[in-house]
């Protein structure tokens, strides 16, 4: 794949360099989406299990289908995007990754600066004192009570109907508005407040590249489109970097 000599340059010139990422880096490595085949889970939409109203209602299915979800997202591995967005962090002043995924896989091949808009499966708070807990038994099919103050447990995820947690919002708009460089990178464009990102990098001066499978309704609008599999091409624009940085 060639690259732009605008987008060498850029790479050439960038010290601050923010990254979105959406499920389309992890479905490379085999992470089921919400509607993945799974037996008695087929039946419902999910919209009728991720909710808080659905949990409070009947805590110990919504947290088994959940368990059942985290038993499914161990067996998966970081694939060649993850790891190469892990190694690029050390190759720019300034590197920012925000997620969308709540599979953990960006923290499993090496990133360190993250920002999950969505949560991470991998932890959980009681719902009383907010106390975490992060080492869960998969096998504990009915919700865990609080060791602390007895309240349930739920998963540290954002529901439907629940707002993004303010404070990674936040940030990501800040790192979206200081970016020189942005990259937009197998998500669809259509979630937001998170599809408002490669915006608000552009109007605040960045250079934003989408990668994605296929264009999305944000291509037009952004400065350039690299289309394949991400972790394929984040590969070639990681070997890009280093010969161009190095």
């Amino acid at each position: 794949m060639q690259f732009s000599e605008n987008l060498i340059k850029k790479i050439k010139s960038a010290q601050n360099v923010s990254v979105l990422t959406g499920a389309g880096v992890s479905a490379e490595s085999g992470v089921p989406t919400f509607r993945d085949p799974g037996g008695i889970w087929e039946k419902f939409r999910p919209e009728e299990l991720a909710n808080f109203n659905a949990f409070i209602s009947d805590p110990d299915f919504v947290w088994g289908w959940y368990q059942h979800r985290r038993e499914i997202m161990r067996e998966v591995t970081p694939n060649h995007g993850h790891l190469a967005l892990a190694e690029m962090e050390s190759l720019f002043n300034e590197f920012n990754l925000i997620t969308q995924n709540i599979d953990n896989l960006h923290k499993r091949a090496g990133s360190k600066n993250i920002t999950e808009l969505h949560g991470n499966i991998e932890r959980n708070y009681c719902l009383k004192c907010r106390t975490f807990y992060n080492d869960i038994d998969v096998s504990e099919k009915k919700v865990l009570k609080c060791e602390k103050c007895g309240g349930i447990i739920r998963p540290d995820v954002v529901w439907f109907g629940e707002m993004l947690p303010e404070k990674a919002l936040s940030h990501a708009e800040n790192c979206a508005k200081r970016s020189d460089l942005f990259f937009s990178i197998g998500t669809s464009a259509e979630v937001y407040p998170a599809a408002l990102l490669p915006l608000i990098a552009k109007r605040s001066g960045a250079y934003v590249v989408e990668i994605n499978i296929k264009p999305t309704v944000m291509s037009m609008d952004l400065d350039e489109v690299l289309t394949g599999k991400s972790g394929e091409i984040l590969n070639l624009l990681l070997n890009k970097i280093k010969e161009i940085r190095n």
